[in-house]
């Protein structure tokens, strides 16, 4: 492993910054930490709250990644406090927690992580907790100490595994009071600790001790076959895309029925080599690789027998049977472990490995489920290396329970904020790129849904999806472009939708056109363009939609964006209104087809909305203001005027009907029009 620390970049931090410098160069190497996983500290002279200078220990708050940590990430705690507890006996985590909390140098700051005590029980200035992968392949083995002392002699201290908290924090310090020549510590199935005077010196003694690990291990691996050898080959690209789009929605149902979720597919050489292994479905159950891992992915993996990876059906029967056998397994797990005061988490699989096709991994959002998919990849790269030193061991079932249930973990839960009512929902908006479209678009993810922005202005498409996905999160939105005029081109935007998210919940028909002219003025062209856009179009993305919600299973909304006209049709507006009536009846069909799949379909019918429209063209607006026998300047007043309420309609006031709609506020709603357009008493549903 090479170093990135740089002098240069170095010269002139203070030393908090140095922390946050060298805490970056370890979150940027993937093989030394999953996410949110390791610690840095660094021991440091301070003023405390009355102006006396006191040593104070800066330790990575929990829940902050290296990868992007900064200087209020590392919450400062006193060392005289910590130091009074090393003659302690025991000391229980919520004690611990509430004893910190007192001991800090700002209130109401991030709170320290759970392995402060282990940090500040060193005497050394910089200490670097890491979960390489490299070490804990070495770790992870049946013969450890053996492999341990093999590789580094007798300067490195292995201590047996034990989770987290106040008696590992004792363990290594009075391991160290026995061995004081050491010069790192590894902790078994879990990570390394390195140490120095300062933050550089820990920093390459860490890049060291990886370094020859990651050489022993490839001096073990020259001419092994990884897991065995191939057992299933990997279905070619194409094929493979194919059953994913097949299996993705069936299995998004299966493992949302109690509570939605997204999922990441995955068909990396190294997911497919592993799947595929004569070793991969035995390895898949051993456990994991740390006691991190378990938080994110669950003990094991749910790993699908099946031997037919290029038939879709044959594959969705093996995956239904083997998250079913996954279900009952995981709830045996947890009654045979059962802690005072536990209640059974999801019992679903958070990674499902299928031969020939790769993995999926399922989390509340595209956020988490990615981060399942990157611990997994370590995962498999310590079986691999592992494997290559001796047999894999992982923690025992109740060691990984007490992980998963760990109430530390769970209380970190109850202090979540409450999902937003779309959480865990996709949902996909034709149109999205400009004026109602954005609007809905914004407002869904606003409410935690996961946003497919199609528009046939590609750029527009995700600019929006750019928008939202900085407002809200990475992978929260998907821009796309979409010709709903265009059979392959509707079913490859939903396709592209399946395989970022699994599957689909709520679908905003939108998108429009719309074009003025007396009808015995009309070119054909023109009104079979109005048809195909306004008619056609809803009903090839309803078709697709239909077929991804029924295979999923959960139910879903569509949304049809109509209006006013449906119901009173304009003068010299006859193609737009009658193609738009078009698509307010065949809502209504999808209403009574759809009904008893739990597939709901509703119609908002809005007028008059010219804020950041496409649809009111320059050339829309003179004509529409010839048929009203009105100036141009004069038309937004007209339409405005004409409404009981006086009100301007905005984007913004059609998508709070949509999110209405699309959510289950409305559970109990379908085939209903619902007018945004002020009043206009010759549009009433009726």
């Amino acid at each position: 492993m090479n170093s990135r620390w740089s002098d240069a970049e170095a010269t002139g931090l203070d030393p908090l910054d140095l922390l946050v410098y060298g805490s970056r160069l370890i979150g940027a190497e993937p093989s030394l930490v999953v996410w949110g996983g390791g610690n840095t500290s660094l021991k440091v002279a301070e003023r405390d709250f009355r102006g006396r200078e006191v040593r104070a220990l800066r330790v990575k708050g929990s829940g902050s990644d290296l990868k992007n940590i900064t200087r209020k990430d590392f919450p400062g705690v006193r060392m005289d406090e910590i130091l009074a507890l090393l003659d302690r006996p025991d000391m229980d985590d919520q004690e611990m927690v509430g004893y910190l909390a007192h001991a800090l140098q700002e209130l109401g700051g991030a709170r320290p992580s759970i392995e402060t005590l282990l940090h500040g029980f060193l005497s050394q200035e910089a200490v670097i907790h890491t979960h390489a992968d490299a070490i804990v392949s070495l770790s992870n083995t049946d013969r450890c100490r053996e492999v341990i002392q093999e590789v580094y002699g007798k300067d490195i201290i292995s201590i047996p595994y034990r989770r987290p908290g106040f008696l590992l924090s004792k363990d290594v310090a009075n391991a160290l009071k026995t061995h004081p020549g050491a010069t790192a510590v590894i902790l078994e199935k879990h990570g390394t600790i390195t140490w120095g005077q300062t933050v550089k010196e820990a920093y390459l003694e860490t890049i060291d001790l990886i370094t020859q690990a990651e050489n022993a291990i490839s001096a073990k691996a020259k001419g092994r076959v990884r897991f065995g050898g191939a057992r299933v080959s990997a279905t070619p690209p194409g094929e493979r895309r194919e059953v994913a789009l097949a299996v993705a929605p069936f299995l998004r149902g299966l493992v949302g029925r109690d509570k939605r979720a997204i999922l990441h597919f995955d068909e990396a050489a190294a997911v497919l080599e592993f799947v595929g292994s004569k070793e991969g479905a035995v390895l898949s159950q051993a456990g994991p690789a740390t006691p991190d891992h378990t938080i994110y992915t669950k003990r094991v993996a749910c790993f699908v027998e099946c031997d037919h990876p290029r038939d879709p059906d044959r594959v969705k029967t093996a995956v239904r049977a083997a998250v079913e056998r996954f279900v009952t397994d995981y709830t045996r797990y947890f009654e045979a472990h059962r802690q005072e005061g536990a209640t059974l988490l999801d019992p679903f699989p958070r990674v499902v490995l299928i031969p020939g096709l790769g993995m999926f991994t399922t989390g509340k959002d595209k956020r988490t489920a990615l981060i399942v998919d990157d611990i997994y990849h370590h995962t498999i790269a310590v079986l691999g290396a592992a494997s290559t030193i001796g047999g894999f061991v992982s923690l025992t079932p109740k060691e990984a329970f007490e992980v998963e249930y760990w109430p530390l973990e769970l209380y970190k839960l109850t202090r979540e904020p409450p999902e937003k009512e779309l959480a865990r929902r996709v949902a996909l908006v034709t149109g999205g790129a400009s004026g109602i479209g954005k609007a809905v678009s914004r407002r869904l993810a606003q409410e935690g849904a996961h946003v497919v922005v199609t528009d046939l202005d590609e750029g527009g498409a995700r600019k929006v999806a750019d928008e939202i996905v900085t407002a809200h999160g990475a992978g929260r939105a998907l821009g796309l472009r979409m010709d709903v005029t265009g059979e392959a081109a509707v079913r490859q935007a939903f396709e592209a939708a399946t395989l970022a998210y699994g599957g689909l919940d709520i679908v905003v028909s939108n998108a429009g056109i719309a074009v003025s002219a007396p009808l015995d003025a009309m070119a054909v062209s023109d009104w079979e363009r109005s048809f195909a856009v306004n008619a056609t179009g809803h009903f090839l993305v309803a078709r697709e939609a239909l077929r991804l919600l029924k295979s999923q299973g959960l139910g879903g909304a569509f949304v049809f964006v109509a209006t006013k006209n449906v119901m009173s049709p304009g003068k010299d507006f006859g193609a737009y209104s009658a193609s738009k009536a078009a698509e307010a009846q065949l809502a209504k069909i999808v209403a009574l087809e759809g009904g008893a799949h739990g597939i709901r379909a509703n119609i908002v019918n809005p007028d008059a909305v010219f804020q950041d429209s496409r649809l009111w063209s320059e050339e829309i607006r003179r004509d529409r203001a010839r048929a009203q026998g009105i100036t141009v300047e004069q038309l937004e007043e007209f339409y405005r005027k004409r409404n009981i309420l006086g009100a301007s309609i905005m984007p913004e006031d059609v998508a709070e009907a949509v999110l209405f709609l699309a959510s289950d506020r409305s559970a109990k709603t379908t085939g209903c029009t619902l007018t945004v357009d002020g009043g206009v008493k010759d549009a009433f549903p009726r």
